[in-house]
Protein backbone atom coordinates (compact mmCIF):
# COMPACT_ATOMS: atom_id res chain seq x y z
CA UNK A 1 0.00 0.00 0.00
CA UNK A 2 1.31 3.96 -0.62
CA UNK A 3 1.49 6.22 2.01
CA UNK A 4 -0.98 8.95 1.84
CA UNK A 5 0.96 11.79 1.58
CA UNK A 6 -2.06 14.47 3.11
CA UNK A 7 -2.59 14.91 6.81
CA UNK A 8 -6.38 13.78 7.93
CA UNK A 9 -8.11 15.32 11.23
CA UNK A 10 -9.64 11.97 11.73
CA UNK A 11 -11.56 11.45 14.95
CA UNK A 12 -10.65 8.06 15.25
CA UNK A 13 -10.32 5.26 12.78
CA UNK A 14 -10.08 0.93 13.65
CA UNK A 15 -11.17 -2.22 11.66
CA UNK A 16 -11.77 -5.98 12.07
CA UNK A 17 -12.88 -8.92 9.72
CA UNK A 18 -16.07 -10.44 10.07
CA UNK A 19 -17.95 -12.38 8.34
CA UNK A 20 -17.06 -13.35 4.55
CA UNK A 21 -19.89 -12.14 2.84
CA UNK A 22 -18.52 -9.18 1.06
CA UNK A 23 -19.02 -5.20 1.59
CA UNK A 24 -20.86 -2.40 -0.32
CA UNK A 25 -20.44 0.82 0.75
CA UNK A 26 -21.96 3.47 -1.31
CA UNK A 27 -21.68 7.09 -0.93
CA UNK A 28 -23.21 10.50 -2.57
CA UNK A 29 -20.81 13.82 -2.78
CA UNK A 30 -22.89 16.52 -4.11
CA UNK A 31 -20.27 19.07 -6.15
CA UNK A 32 -17.97 16.30 -6.33
CA UNK A 33 -16.23 16.63 -9.65
CA UNK A 34 -17.85 14.20 -12.26
CA UNK A 35 -15.49 11.40 -13.29
CA UNK A 36 -12.95 12.16 -10.20
CA UNK A 37 -11.59 9.49 -8.23
CA UNK A 38 -12.69 8.65 -4.14
CA UNK A 39 -10.17 7.34 -2.12
CA UNK A 40 -10.51 4.99 0.64
CA UNK A 41 -7.81 5.17 3.67
CA UNK A 42 -7.56 3.54 6.50
CA UNK A 43 -4.85 4.30 9.83
CA UNK A 44 -2.24 1.58 10.97
CA UNK A 45 -0.54 3.64 14.18
CA UNK A 46 0.20 6.75 13.31
CA UNK A 47 0.18 6.77 9.74
CA UNK A 48 -2.61 6.38 7.30
CA UNK A 49 -2.63 4.22 3.79
CA UNK A 50 -4.68 4.21 0.84
CA UNK A 51 -6.86 1.18 1.25
CA UNK A 52 -9.24 1.50 -2.06
CA UNK A 53 -10.53 3.86 -4.81
CA UNK A 54 -13.34 4.51 -6.75
CA UNK A 55 -14.79 6.28 -9.52
CA UNK A 56 -17.41 9.18 -9.34
CA UNK A 57 -20.25 9.63 -11.81
CA UNK A 58 -22.08 12.74 -12.82
CA UNK A 59 -24.70 12.09 -9.90
CA UNK A 60 -21.63 12.25 -7.35
CA UNK A 61 -22.20 8.72 -6.55
CA UNK A 62 -19.46 5.97 -5.97
CA UNK A 63 -19.11 2.83 -4.50
CA UNK A 64 -16.51 0.63 -2.57
CA UNK A 65 -17.36 -2.89 -2.86
CA UNK A 66 -16.50 -6.74 -2.91
CA UNK A 67 -18.55 -9.90 -3.70
CA UNK A 68 -15.91 -12.13 -1.24
CA UNK A 69 -13.27 -9.96 0.62
CA UNK A 70 -14.08 -8.17 3.77
CA UNK A 71 -12.55 -5.14 4.95
CA UNK A 72 -11.27 -4.89 8.43
CA UNK A 73 -14.00 -2.84 10.31
CA UNK A 74 -13.74 0.29 11.87
CA UNK A 75 -13.64 3.87 10.92
CA UNK A 76 -12.12 4.58 7.46
CA UNK A 77 -11.28 8.57 5.63
CA UNK A 78 -12.98 8.93 2.57
CA UNK A 79 -10.55 11.17 0.41
CA UNK A 80 -11.88 13.23 -2.36
CA UNK A 81 -9.77 13.84 -5.56
CA UNK A 82 -8.69 17.68 -4.40
CA UNK A 83 -7.25 15.50 -1.18
CA UNK A 84 -8.84 18.44 1.13
CA UNK A 85 -12.43 17.48 0.89
CA UNK A 86 -12.41 14.48 3.77
CA UNK A 87 -14.87 12.73 6.04
CA UNK A 88 -15.05 9.16 8.24
CA UNK A 89 -17.64 6.64 8.32
CA UNK A 90 -17.86 3.38 10.50
CA UNK A 91 -17.34 0.03 8.86
CA UNK A 92 -19.22 -2.38 11.33
CA UNK A 93 -22.06 -3.43 8.79
CA UNK A 94 -21.74 -5.28 5.16
CA UNK A 95 -23.86 -2.11 4.10
CA UNK A 96 -23.54 0.99 3.86
CA UNK A 97 -25.19 4.14 2.30
CA UNK A 98 -24.43 7.99 3.08
CA UNK A 99 -25.28 11.33 1.47
CA UNK A 100 -23.19 14.56 1.45
CA UNK A 101 -22.35 17.92 0.00
CA UNK A 102 -19.68 20.46 -0.47
CA UNK A 103 -18.08 22.11 1.30
CA UNK A 104 -18.78 20.94 4.79
CA UNK A 105 -19.33 17.18 4.32
CA UNK A 106 -19.18 16.48 8.05
CA UNK A 107 -22.17 18.75 8.53
CA UNK A 108 -24.22 17.79 5.91
CA UNK A 109 -23.98 14.27 6.40
CA UNK A 110 -27.14 12.27 5.83
CA UNK A 111 -26.91 8.18 6.97
CA UNK A 112 -28.92 6.38 4.89
CA UNK A 113 -28.33 2.60 5.91
CA UNK A 114 -26.12 1.99 8.81
CA UNK A 115 -27.03 2.34 12.90
CA UNK A 116 -23.27 2.33 13.71
CA UNK A 117 -22.99 5.68 11.41
CA UNK A 118 -26.06 7.07 12.51
CA UNK A 119 -24.61 7.09 16.05
CA UNK A 120 -21.17 8.70 14.87
CA UNK A 121 -22.17 11.20 13.48
CA UNK A 122 -24.83 12.00 16.38
CA UNK A 123 -22.05 12.09 18.14
CA UNK A 124 -19.80 14.30 16.38
CA UNK A 125 -22.47 16.82 15.82
CA UNK A 126 -23.13 16.71 19.55
CA UNK A 127 -19.44 17.84 20.67
CA UNK A 128 -19.05 20.17 17.98
CA UNK A 129 -21.91 21.91 19.58
CA UNK A 130 -20.65 21.36 23.34
CA UNK A 131 -16.98 22.11 22.45
CA UNK A 132 -16.25 25.59 21.21
CA UNK A 133 -18.55 26.65 23.98
CA UNK A 134 -16.30 25.83 26.37
CA UNK A 135 -12.94 26.62 24.09
CA UNK A 136 -14.58 30.32 23.81
CA UNK A 137 -14.87 30.52 27.84
CA UNK A 138 -11.28 29.16 28.42
CA UNK A 139 -10.48 31.58 25.75
CA UNK A 140 -12.19 34.60 27.58
CA UNK A 141 -10.49 33.48 31.21
CA UNK A 142 -7.41 33.67 29.88
CA UNK A 143 -7.46 36.92 28.53
CA UNK A 144 -8.88 38.74 31.28
CA UNK A 145 -7.15 40.41 34.39
CA UNK A 146 -10.15 40.31 36.30
CA UNK A 147 -10.20 37.87 39.11
CA UNK A 148 -13.80 38.10 39.96
CA UNK A 149 -14.59 37.28 36.21
CA UNK A 150 -11.49 34.83 36.30
CA UNK A 151 -13.35 32.94 39.18
CA UNK A 152 -16.92 32.89 37.50
CA UNK A 153 -15.74 31.99 33.88
CA UNK A 154 -13.78 29.18 35.83
CA UNK A 155 -17.35 27.87 37.44
CA UNK A 156 -18.47 28.32 33.50
CA UNK A 157 -16.08 25.85 32.42
CA UNK A 158 -16.87 23.94 34.81
CA UNK A 159 -20.52 23.23 34.55
CA UNK A 160 -20.45 23.39 30.90
CA UNK A 161 -17.30 20.40 31.13
CA UNK A 162 -19.83 18.52 33.69
CA UNK A 163 -22.56 18.76 31.15
CA UNK A 164 -20.80 17.23 28.20
CA UNK A 165 -19.14 14.48 30.59
CA UNK A 166 -22.55 13.57 31.59
CA UNK A 167 -24.48 13.21 27.80
CA UNK A 168 -21.50 11.77 26.46
CA UNK A 169 -21.67 9.08 29.39
CA UNK A 170 -25.49 8.67 28.89
CA UNK A 171 -24.54 8.32 25.03
CA UNK A 172 -21.82 5.57 25.44
CA UNK A 173 -24.43 3.62 28.41
CA UNK A 174 -27.42 3.98 25.44
CA UNK A 175 -25.02 2.28 22.87
CA UNK A 176 -23.11 0.09 24.83
CA UNK A 177 -22.18 -2.61 23.07
CA UNK A 178 -21.51 -0.78 19.59
CA UNK A 179 -18.37 -0.94 17.91
CA UNK A 180 -18.43 3.15 17.55
CA UNK A 181 -18.92 3.25 21.54
CA UNK A 182 -15.31 1.18 22.16
CA UNK A 183 -14.02 3.62 19.88
CA UNK A 184 -14.70 6.50 21.06
CA UNK A 185 -14.84 5.25 24.34
CA UNK A 186 -11.39 4.28 24.28
CA UNK A 187 -10.12 7.87 23.85
CA UNK A 188 -11.44 8.85 27.13
CA UNK A 189 -9.25 9.51 30.03
CA UNK A 190 -9.64 8.29 33.60
CA UNK A 191 -11.07 10.61 35.75
CA UNK A 192 -9.54 10.70 39.12
CA UNK A 193 -11.67 10.77 42.07
CA UNK A 194 -12.07 13.40 44.73
CA UNK A 195 -10.25 11.31 47.64
CA UNK A 196 -7.19 10.54 45.28
CA UNK A 197 -7.32 15.02 44.20
CA UNK A 198 -7.50 15.40 48.22
CA UNK A 199 -4.22 12.92 49.07
CA UNK A 200 -1.28 14.28 51.05
CA UNK A 201 1.23 12.13 48.70
CA UNK A 202 1.82 14.54 46.09
CA UNK A 203 1.83 11.64 43.91
CA UNK A 204 -1.11 10.17 44.61
CA UNK A 205 -3.24 11.56 41.06
CA UNK A 206 -0.43 10.60 38.95
CA UNK A 207 -0.51 7.15 40.35
CA UNK A 208 -4.32 6.53 39.66
CA UNK A 209 -3.87 8.29 36.26
CA UNK A 210 -1.09 6.02 35.05
CA UNK A 211 -2.83 2.62 36.65
CA UNK A 212 -5.96 3.33 35.19
CA UNK A 213 -4.86 4.97 32.01
CA UNK A 214 -6.42 2.07 30.06
CA UNK A 215 -9.53 1.50 31.96
CA UNK A 216 -11.47 2.26 28.82
CA UNK A 217 -9.50 0.93 26.02
CA UNK A 218 -10.38 -2.81 24.65
CA UNK A 219 -6.34 -3.97 24.33
CA UNK A 220 -7.73 -7.45 23.73
CA UNK A 221 -9.78 -6.03 20.90
CA UNK A 222 -7.37 -5.79 17.51
CA UNK A 223 -9.97 -3.79 15.54
CA UNK A 224 -8.42 -0.90 17.54
CA UNK A 225 -4.91 -1.01 15.92
CA UNK A 226 -6.39 0.79 13.15
CA UNK A 227 -6.80 3.66 15.24
CA UNK A 228 -4.97 6.39 16.14
CA UNK A 229 -6.56 7.11 19.41
CA UNK A 230 -4.69 3.12 20.08
CA UNK A 231 -1.41 4.65 18.84
CA UNK A 232 -1.81 8.08 20.91
CA UNK A 233 -2.39 6.21 24.10
CA UNK A 234 0.38 3.68 24.16
CA UNK A 235 2.82 6.59 23.08
CA UNK A 236 1.39 8.69 25.84
CA UNK A 237 1.72 6.18 28.43
CA UNK A 238 5.48 5.12 27.50
CA UNK A 239 7.04 8.30 26.75
CA UNK A 240 5.02 10.59 28.72
CA UNK A 241 3.38 8.31 31.87
CA UNK A 242 6.64 6.41 32.40
CA UNK A 243 9.99 7.29 34.01
CA UNK A 244 12.54 7.20 31.00
CA UNK A 245 14.65 4.56 32.52
CA UNK A 246 15.22 1.15 30.43
CA UNK A 247 13.48 -0.76 33.20
CA UNK A 248 10.42 1.40 33.69
CA UNK A 249 9.83 1.60 29.92
CA UNK A 250 10.46 -2.69 29.42
CA UNK A 251 7.81 -2.80 32.07
CA UNK A 252 5.73 -0.66 31.26
CA UNK A 253 5.46 -2.22 27.21
CA UNK A 254 4.73 -5.38 29.00
CA UNK A 255 1.85 -4.15 30.82
CA UNK A 256 0.61 -3.03 27.44
CA UNK A 257 1.44 -6.32 26.16
CA UNK A 258 0.07 -8.35 28.67
CA UNK A 259 -3.34 -6.90 28.27
CA UNK A 260 -3.88 -7.88 24.49
CA UNK A 261 -5.13 -10.92 23.36
CA UNK A 262 -1.83 -13.04 23.21
CA UNK A 263 1.42 -13.73 21.14
CA UNK A 264 -0.48 -13.85 17.74
CA UNK A 265 -2.59 -10.28 17.97
CA UNK A 266 -2.17 -7.45 15.89
CA UNK A 267 -1.86 -5.52 18.94
CA UNK A 268 0.80 -7.56 20.96
CA UNK A 269 2.52 -7.38 17.46
CA UNK A 270 2.72 -3.58 16.94
CA UNK A 271 3.30 -2.75 21.01
CA UNK A 272 6.36 -4.74 20.81
CA UNK A 273 7.47 -3.45 17.27
CA UNK A 274 6.92 0.18 17.95
CA UNK A 275 8.57 0.24 21.50
CA UNK A 276 11.10 -1.76 19.81
CA UNK A 277 11.79 0.77 17.08
CA UNK A 278 11.62 3.93 19.50
CA UNK A 279 13.82 3.16 21.39
CA UNK A 280 16.43 1.79 19.71
CA UNK A 281 16.92 4.35 17.55
CA UNK A 282 16.83 7.21 20.71
CA UNK A 283 18.82 9.58 20.86
CA UNK A 284 19.05 9.42 24.79
CA UNK A 285 21.97 7.70 26.30
CA UNK A 286 21.34 4.04 27.31
CA UNK A 287 18.07 3.71 26.07
CA UNK A 288 18.78 1.25 23.82
CA UNK A 289 19.04 -1.43 26.51
CA UNK A 290 15.05 -1.07 25.85
CA UNK A 291 15.36 -2.77 22.60
CA UNK A 292 17.69 -5.30 23.93
CA UNK A 293 14.88 -6.04 26.76
CA UNK A 294 12.15 -6.53 24.06
CA UNK A 295 14.43 -8.48 22.12
CA UNK A 296 14.95 -10.37 24.62
CA UNK A 297 11.56 -10.89 26.09
CA UNK A 298 9.68 -11.29 22.86
CA UNK A 299 11.87 -11.97 19.77
CA UNK A 300 14.35 -14.10 20.94
CA UNK A 301 11.67 -16.50 22.32
CA UNK A 302 10.32 -16.76 19.03
CA UNK A 303 7.06 -14.84 19.47
CA UNK A 304 7.92 -12.46 16.93
CA UNK A 305 5.57 -14.78 14.05
CA UNK A 306 5.55 -11.46 11.56
CA UNK A 307 9.45 -11.87 10.74
CA UNK A 308 10.77 -14.07 8.02
CA UNK A 309 14.21 -16.00 8.90
CA UNK A 310 16.19 -13.83 7.32
CA UNK A 311 14.84 -10.81 9.80
CA UNK A 312 15.09 -12.61 12.89
CA UNK A 313 18.78 -13.43 11.98
CA UNK A 314 19.42 -10.18 11.49
CA UNK A 315 17.42 -9.14 14.82
CA UNK A 316 19.61 -11.40 16.76
CA UNK A 317 22.72 -10.51 15.12
CA UNK A 318 21.45 -7.13 16.24
CA UNK A 319 20.34 -8.44 20.15
CA UNK A 320 23.78 -10.53 20.57
CA UNK A 321 26.05 -7.57 19.58
CA UNK A 322 24.02 -4.97 21.76
CA UNK A 323 23.67 -6.95 24.68
CA UNK A 324 27.43 -6.69 25.47
CA UNK A 325 27.48 -2.90 25.08
CA UNK A 326 24.26 -1.94 27.48
CA UNK A 327 24.88 0.66 29.85
CA UNK A 328 25.30 -1.26 33.51
CA UNK A 329 26.76 -4.45 32.23
CA UNK A 330 30.55 -5.21 33.35
CA UNK A 331 32.99 -4.66 29.76
CA UNK A 332 34.60 -7.61 28.32
CA UNK A 333 38.09 -7.00 28.69
CA UNK A 334 40.64 -5.96 25.76
CA UNK A 335 44.10 -7.27 25.46
CA UNK A 336 46.05 -5.41 22.93
CA UNK A 337 49.33 -4.32 22.48
CA UNK A 338 50.95 -0.77 22.76
CA UNK A 339 53.25 0.67 19.60
CA UNK A 340 56.41 -0.95 21.55
CA UNK A 341 54.65 -4.59 21.48
CA UNK A 342 53.60 -4.41 25.33
CA UNK A 343 50.39 -6.47 25.83
CA UNK A 344 48.31 -4.24 28.11
CA UNK A 345 44.71 -5.20 29.60
CA UNK A 346 42.22 -2.90 30.62
CA UNK A 347 41.44 -4.96 33.49
CA UNK A 348 44.88 -3.55 34.59
CA UNK A 349 43.60 -0.26 35.34
CA UNK A 350 43.30 1.27 38.27
CA UNK A 351 41.57 4.53 38.15
CA UNK A 352 38.52 5.27 39.47
CA UNK A 353 36.78 5.84 35.34
CA UNK A 354 38.35 4.35 31.75
CA UNK A 355 37.21 6.20 28.65
CA UNK A 356 37.52 3.36 26.22
CA UNK A 357 37.79 4.60 23.21
CA UNK A 358 37.97 2.98 19.19
CA UNK A 359 39.28 5.55 16.42
CA UNK A 360 40.81 4.98 13.30
CA UNK A 361 43.69 7.84 12.46
CA UNK A 362 41.99 8.61 9.20
CA UNK A 363 39.00 9.12 10.49
CA UNK A 364 38.04 12.86 9.79
CA UNK A 365 35.43 12.88 13.05
CA UNK A 366 38.37 11.32 15.02
CA UNK A 367 40.83 13.62 14.68
CA UNK A 368 38.54 16.13 16.00
CA UNK A 369 37.93 14.38 19.08
CA UNK A 370 40.90 12.89 19.72
CA UNK A 371 42.42 16.31 20.69
CA UNK A 372 39.54 17.32 22.87
CA UNK A 373 39.77 13.63 24.80
CA UNK A 374 43.52 14.68 25.36
CA UNK A 375 42.09 18.17 26.94
CA UNK A 376 39.86 16.23 29.25
CA UNK A 377 42.45 13.10 30.43
CA UNK A 378 45.50 15.93 30.93
CA UNK A 379 42.56 17.76 33.56
CA UNK A 380 41.41 14.29 34.89
CA UNK A 381 44.56 12.62 34.76
CA UNK A 382 44.82 11.68 38.45
CA UNK A 383 41.17 9.95 38.20
CA UNK A 384 40.76 9.15 34.60
CA UNK A 385 42.43 6.06 32.43
CA UNK A 386 42.27 6.33 28.21
CA UNK A 387 41.93 3.22 26.99
CA UNK A 388 42.79 4.01 23.52
CA UNK A 389 42.01 0.94 20.47
CA UNK A 390 43.21 2.14 16.97
CA UNK A 391 40.79 0.04 14.29
CA UNK A 392 43.28 0.91 11.65
CA UNK A 393 45.63 -2.48 10.48
CA UNK A 394 48.19 0.03 9.32
CA UNK A 395 49.91 1.20 12.47
CA UNK A 396 52.37 3.67 10.86
CA UNK A 397 49.56 6.18 10.76
CA UNK A 398 48.50 5.34 14.09
CA UNK A 399 51.65 5.86 15.32
CA UNK A 400 52.18 9.17 12.87
CA UNK A 401 48.86 10.21 14.82
CA UNK A 402 49.68 9.53 18.65
CA UNK A 403 53.09 11.43 17.82
CA UNK A 404 51.86 14.53 16.13
CA UNK A 405 48.65 14.65 19.16
CA UNK A 406 50.52 13.87 21.64
CA UNK A 407 48.56 11.11 23.26
CA UNK A 408 51.51 9.57 25.39
CA UNK A 409 49.73 10.07 28.13
CA UNK A 410 46.67 7.36 26.76
CA UNK A 411 47.33 3.99 27.04
CA UNK A 412 47.15 3.07 23.00
CA UNK A 413 47.32 0.19 21.96
CA UNK A 414 45.79 -1.98 18.66
CA UNK A 415 46.29 -5.26 16.46
CA UNK A 416 48.27 -5.41 13.14
CA UNK A 417 47.97 -8.36 10.55
CA UNK A 418 50.51 -10.24 12.05
CA UNK A 419 49.46 -10.62 15.12
CA UNK A 420 46.37 -11.91 13.65
CA UNK A 421 48.20 -14.49 11.75
CA UNK A 422 48.68 -15.45 14.73
CA UNK A 423 46.15 -15.83 16.52
CA UNK A 424 45.27 -18.99 17.53
CA UNK A 425 49.09 -18.89 18.95
CA UNK A 426 48.44 -15.81 21.12
CA UNK A 427 44.96 -17.24 22.40
CA UNK A 428 46.55 -20.68 23.23
CA UNK A 429 49.25 -19.12 25.27
CA UNK A 430 46.35 -16.55 27.37
CA UNK A 431 48.54 -13.38 26.01
CA UNK A 432 45.50 -12.10 24.59
CA UNK A 433 41.98 -13.36 24.35
CA UNK A 434 39.56 -14.15 21.23
CA UNK A 435 37.03 -11.32 21.48
CA UNK A 436 40.18 -9.02 22.35
CA UNK A 437 41.70 -9.87 18.73
CA UNK A 438 38.07 -10.01 17.89
CA UNK A 439 37.34 -6.49 18.95
CA UNK A 440 35.73 -4.79 15.74
CA UNK A 441 32.99 -7.15 15.68
CA UNK A 442 32.84 -8.07 19.65
CA UNK A 443 32.28 -4.58 19.91
CA UNK A 444 30.03 -3.44 16.90
CA UNK A 445 32.60 -0.92 15.45
CA UNK A 446 30.33 0.23 12.35
CA UNK A 447 31.78 3.86 12.85
CA UNK A 448 34.47 5.57 14.65
CA UNK A 449 35.42 7.17 16.81
CA UNK A 450 33.15 5.18 19.80
CA UNK A 451 33.64 6.42 23.24
CA UNK A 452 32.51 4.29 26.35
CA UNK A 453 32.88 5.25 29.94
CA UNK A 454 33.96 2.86 32.75
CA UNK A 455 33.71 2.72 36.29
CA UNK A 456 36.31 1.49 38.09
CA UNK A 457 34.57 -2.19 37.79
CA UNK A 458 34.66 -1.98 34.38
CA UNK A 459 31.34 -1.55 34.66
CA UNK A 460 29.62 0.63 31.34
CA UNK A 461 28.30 3.84 32.78
CA UNK A 462 27.81 5.79 29.76
CA UNK A 463 28.45 5.33 25.82
CA UNK A 464 28.04 7.12 22.52
CA UNK A 465 29.06 10.60 24.02
CA UNK A 466 31.06 12.87 22.18
CA UNK A 467 34.64 14.14 24.49
CA UNK A 468 33.41 17.61 25.37
CA UNK A 469 30.58 15.65 27.32
CA UNK A 470 32.99 14.04 29.31
CA UNK A 471 33.72 16.29 31.91
CA UNK A 472 29.78 17.39 32.87
CA UNK A 473 29.25 13.13 32.74
CA UNK A 474 31.86 12.23 34.86
CA UNK A 475 31.14 15.68 37.28
CA UNK A 476 27.59 14.23 37.64
CA UNK A 477 28.72 10.90 38.39
CA UNK A 478 30.59 11.65 41.02
CA UNK A 479 27.67 13.78 42.72
CA UNK A 480 25.43 10.95 41.67
CA UNK A 481 27.47 7.90 43.50
CA UNK A 482 26.44 7.05 46.86
CA UNK A 483 23.26 8.70 46.73
CA UNK A 484 19.89 6.78 46.36
CA UNK A 485 19.84 7.62 43.02
CA UNK A 486 23.38 5.49 41.97
CA UNK A 487 22.71 3.23 39.53
CA UNK A 488 20.49 5.23 37.27
CA UNK A 489 20.81 6.36 33.84
CA UNK A 490 22.29 9.85 33.41
CA UNK A 491 20.11 11.70 31.22
CA UNK A 492 22.55 12.81 28.38
CA UNK A 493 22.24 13.06 24.28
CA UNK A 494 24.28 10.85 22.61
CA UNK A 495 26.05 12.25 19.76
CA UNK A 496 24.55 11.52 16.12
CA UNK A 497 26.82 9.60 14.01
CA UNK A 498 28.74 11.41 11.14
Amino acid sequence: MKKIIFTITALLIGGFSIAQKGYEYKFKVKGAESDSVAYLANFYGNKQYYNDTAVVNAKGEFVFKSKSEKKPGGIYSVVMQDKKSIFQFVVAEDEVAMETAKPDLTGNMKIKKSEENRVFYEYMKKMNQLQPAVQQLVQQRDATEDKDLKKELKKKIEDQTAEADEWRDAFFEKHDGMFITKVLKASKDPEIPEEVKNDADSTAQYRYYRKNFFKFVDLSDDRLIRTPVLHNKIDYYITKLTPQVPDSVCAAAKHIIDRTSGDSSLIFKYVVQHVTNVYEKSKMMGMDAVFVCMAEEYYMEGKAFWLDSTQFESIADHYTKRKRQVVGVKAENLILPTPEGEWTSMYDIEKDYTILVFWDPKCGHCKRELPKLKKFHDEWNDEVAVYSVSTSLHNEDWEKFIEEKELHNFINVSDNPDINKEAATFIQSKITTYNSLNFRDYWDIYSTPQLYVLDKDKKIIAKRLGAEQLDDFISQHKKQSGTKNEGDVIQMEIVPEE
